[in-house]
């Protein structure tokens, strides 16, 4: 039987297919990370959530001190500095009478219906509702669209991502662990990682999926 591969968790899956030496995986590792969750931030054809699950995975197998905080640190920071050059570049639009490339991108990724939701929470809520945004698959661009059409200062937008970026980096570190901690070999950990991520980045959508014909026969 063969397994379909969607491209898009294509970079995650190549950590299971290898797992170089240890001593690799730290000095080409850690930036590799760090690179790859800032661009995932930016644009979405990285699965950053199944990356650092995957390097959390290995990095449970290491006997080297400190691994599992390195790749926490590493990709809190990743996060936070793509999101925060995410916002700039959409605020420049904001501010642009023209408007930009960046600011239509982050419209055309963002349902009318869930930048509705995520408004109406922003005004409830206030800078509390990012750290939620981060944590729910495909809930970060709506709610950082919100604050950037209630023109929200980036210093403001920072003070609520930082937070949301340290949530977002542990709790996909904590599928690593799980994953890791089930099998003795670490690409053997990374896949089970990457599995348990997918799963849980697909449920919601199929949640709706489901939820859609109900709520038209209601």
């Amino acid at each position: 039987m063969t397994l379909a591969v969607t491209p898009a968790v294509t970079p995650a899956l190549a950590l299971a297919a290898v797992v170089p030496p240890e001593s690799t995986q730290q000095a080409a590792g850690y930036p590799s990370l760090f690179v790859l969750v800032v661009l995932g931030s930016l644009v979405p054809v990285v699965p950053t959530g199944a990356l650092v699950s995957s390097a959390a995975a290995v990095a449970f197998h290491h006997t080297a001190p400190f691994s599992l905080l390195l790749v926490f640190l590493v990709a809190s920071a990743a996060a936070f500095l793509g999101d925060l050059t995410l916002y700039w570049l959409g605020a420049r639009g904001v501010r642009s009478k023209n408007g930009s490339r960046w600011l239509e991108r982050l419209r055309e990724r963002s349902a009318p219906e869930r930048l509705a939701q995520a408004r109406t929470r922003l005004d409830e809520h206030g800078v509390q509702v990012l750290v939620l945004s981060r944590l729910v698959p495909a809930g970060r661009i709506p709610i950082m669209l919100a604050c950037l059409l209630a023109k929200q200062p980036v210093r403001w937008f920072a003070r609520g991502d930082l937070p949301a970026c340290l949530a977002w980096a542990a709790t996909y570190q904590l599928i690593g662990i799980l994953g890791g901690s089930l099998f003795s070999e670490p690409w053997q950990g990374v896949a089970a990682a990457v599995g348990l991520t997918v799963l849980l980045s697909a449920a919601p959508a199929a949640w709706r999926r489901i939820r859609r014909p109900h709520d038209r026969s209601a």
